[in-house]
């Protein structure tokens, strides 16, 4: 019980995968990586297996999911002296505040993976997440060809727009628990992406692999293994710079929205506005204040009919000091969300689409913050540390093969570009002036990259 209470003061750095082996000689597999916590299914729950993950300082969390009863599920997790306890689907508050008080009382975690509807982000759990998430890549049709968003670029299958709401919302740990699709598998480009398409905006993914790598992996197959060693690396490439956690969102256009209006589902007005690389500082509705909206020059509000009087008054006052303000449709209210939606239903999206028109004639060639060239599969996030004197650009490339000479056109005055990787030593790149601030080339990416300038 001690290992446990200790576990849990640290479980904000937990690096968490789903584990399908009782097996102790399995946690071989885990040997020089940055992987410290398992997701098990109840019937791998083992108090040997467990016992020796203690012993390796990893956390076993047992998986209690609907069809059983959790109280007794959750009885059997203290017996078995497991690290904690998840509970993944949906649950009766009720029931889910018994299991947390037991836990409590033994000192073992507790971890909700809710839909993405019931998350809340009220809560001041060290840990919010969801097991409801798109599998991230560039969207390919059944003819072979690149779908195309409404941006023009290729659609991109993304969580990043939920996540960046979600990291406004709240200071938790994000973590979200989607897998790859059943019955397929997937090249090591896939799971690195999933990787990054949650480290980008400081969420965690919990890794999931698809049945096929999973047995090879856990048969110590060569190919398998080397694959994930890949994987490994790029966890522990953001675990070394934790700190990027804690940086805010940099951007000229602030985007005012709320769980009731589309933020957590997928494919909405923040992905639109991400595909473009437009830099946006997400806003919740109950956060909206004039600090949050402070630095920006363009603000978007998604569904004016979910704003109270105060939040009114805040924007008013926002125009009225000179800045843009773009609002939904006339009449127009966000339908209510689905517990069981993660994207937009079409006729949602079209309606959206005409905000992103109108967005799009604003903003044109303006940079917002930053501007991208040459990244049609790529996503980026641009931050800042607090003092406003550092700023970070994560990018993600989404296609399975490198992207060559791309240019970034950064706003303000910096001295030096750095760019850091998970398979190389960090690069100092050339700045040069443009008109817009300065310029900074790479001339090569994998999957993950970040540019630090300063």
């Amino acid at each position: 019980m001690l290992f446990a209470f200790l576990m849990i003061a640290s479980l904000v750095d937990w690096v968490p995968s789903r584990w399908f082996s009782a097996d102790p000689k399995s946690l071989d597999v885990l040997a020089d990586t940055p992987v410290n916590c398992l997701l098990v299914e109840s019937g791998q729950w083992s108090e040997l297996f467990a016992a020796e993950a203690a012993r390796r300082g990893i956390a076993v969390l047992g998986v209690i999911r609907p069809g059983v009863d959790p109280i007794e599920a959750a009885r059997k997790a203290i017996a078995l002296q497991l690290s904690g306890v998840v509970l993944e689907g949906s649950f009766d508050p009720a029931v889910s505040a018994r299991v947390r008080n037991m836990l409590s009382d033994s000192r073992i975690a507790y971890v909700e993976l809710s839909t993405r509807a019931k998350l809340r982000f009220d809560s001041r759990d060290p840990i919010l997440g969801t097991y409801q998430g798109v599998w991230p890549g560039v969207q390919v049709q059944a003819g072979g060809e690149t779908k195309a968003a409404p941006s023009g670029a290729p659609w991109i299958d993304t969580n990043t727009g939920f996540l960046r709401f979600a990291r406004a919302s709240t200071d938790s740990t994000i973590w979200i628990a989607n897998g790859p699709p059943a019955g397929s598998t997937f090249l090591l480009e896939r799971y690195l992406q999933a990787v990054g398409d949650a480290a980008m905006t400081g969420a965690r993914w919990v890794i999931s692999l698809d049945e096929d790598f999973n047995k090879r992996l856990l048969a110590a197959d060569p190919a398998a293994v080397k694959d994930w060693k890949q994987i490994a690396r790029h966890l522990r490439y953001f675990e070394n710079h934790k700190d990027w956690r804690t940086l805010r969102a940099r951007g000229s256009l602030a985007l005012v929205e709320d769980s009731n209006s589309g933020a957590l589902l997928s494919g909405g007005i923040l992905d639109m506005i991400a595909v473009k690389h437009t830099p946006v500082r997400p806003v919740p509705n109950p956060l909206l204040s004039e600090a949050r909206l402070a630095g920006s020059r363009l603000a978007v509000n998604v569904d004016p009919s979910s704003l109270d009087d105060r939040q009114k008054d805040i924007l008013k006052a926002y125009t009225r000091a000179g800045g843009t303000l773009l609002t939904g449709p006339p009449g127009w209210k966000f339908p209510a969300v689905k517990d069981d939606a993660i994207t937009l239903e079409k006729q949602d999206l079209d309606k959206l689409d005409e905000i992103w028109k109108e967005l799009n004639s604003l903003t044109g060639r303006r940079n917002l913050g930053a501007r991208l060239f040459n990244v049609s599969s790529m996503l980026s996030n641009l931050q800042e540390t607090l003092d406003g004197k550092q700023v970070v650009l994560q990018l993600v490339n989404y296609s399975d093969f490198p992207v060559e000479n791309i240019a970034i056109h950064i706003l303000g005055t910096y001295h030096h570009a750095k760019l850091y990787r998970p398979d190389g030593a960090p690069l100092d790149l050339a700045l040069y002036e443009v008109e817009e601030g300065m310029g900074v080339d790479i001339e090569k990416m994998g999957t993950l990259a970040t540019l630090v300038l300063d």
